[in-house]
């Protein structure tokens, strides 16, 4: 597995006096594929934060996952928006997206050693403390952020929003070594309850410190505003959980990283 950094200064935002947020892009490989990511930090922060993988939607790194990762900045963390596709893959048609995203599901070491890679950068990166990292995705990027954390990676927190639960094999809970946090859309057609139930399962038996949030009338990609522009059945904003969620992910964090 190699791959190597190109860093490209994108935009610097001063928010305030106390405050210099850098947004850099990132050039990275796994094998022979070309990635593109996304860095975002206070450059004022004089001690080391703790550090976020971001994984994005099976839409691929676009706008929308960039957009979280400034957000997840302002908690003061250092965050990295990886890239699972490829240096500009992405798409806003659903045949395309399960077409990029099928491979990984069918791979599930493919998925963890793709989004390792990243998680290595963000690692080694100078503001991040290495002995402080989490991970976090939405829909496809939260079945990511379950299975990096599955596969043993070095990880504090794990957060998955609205993704799938499912695993080929559940003994690799065993794996876990940080807590975990799920929000969930009690109504996602794409997730049924016997995923949820066994997904429970599968972290009682292998201990792990985990919670599940399920927010009512709630379906799949609850949080991206722009669900609704792909017209998809059982996609869909939704105002409160969106809010909701963010909030428990907010607090999950700065328990696990006070």
């Amino acid at each position: 597995m190699q791959f190597f950094f190109s860093f490209t200064l994108f935009i610097i935002i001063t928010i305030s006096s106390l405050a210099a947020i850098k947004k850099e892009v990132v050039e990275y490989k796994h094998g022979d594929v070309v990635l593109e990511g996304y860095l975002v930090y206070d450059d004022l922060l004089k001690s080391k934060r703790p550090g976020i993988l971001l994984v994005h939607e099976w839409w691929g790194h676009n706008k929308y996952a960039r957009d979280r990762a400034e957000q997840l900045v302002n908690l003061g963390y250092v965050v990295f928006a990886i890239d699972m596709y490829g240096k500009g893959v992405i798409t806003d048609k659903a045949k395309k997206a399960q077409e990029l995203a099928s491979p990984f599901y069918e791979d599930r070491q493919l998925m963890q050693d793709r989004a390792a890679v990243g998680l290595e950068i963000l690692k080694k990166f100078r503001k991040v403390d290495p002995m402080k990292l989490g991970v976090m995705g939405y829909c496809f990027g939260g079945t990511v952020a379950l299975e990096l954390a599955r596969s043993g990676a070095d990880l504090d927190a794990v957060v998955c929003f609205h993704g799938g639960l499912s695993t080929p094999d559940s003994t690799a809970a065993n794996n876990i070594r940080g807590d975990v946090l799920v929000l969930h859309g009690a109504d996602d057609p794409f997730v049924p309850k016997s995923d949820v139930d066994n997904f429970i399962e599968e972290m009682k038996n292998a201990g792990v410190t985990w919670q599940l949030n399920q927010y009512s009338g709630a379906v799949h990609a609850f949080t991206n505003p722009e669900a609704n522009i792909h017209k998809l059945d059982g996609v869909a904003y939704n105002y409160k959980a969106d809010k909701r969620s963010w909030e428990s992910m907010r607090s999950f964090f700065y328990d696990v990283f006070k």
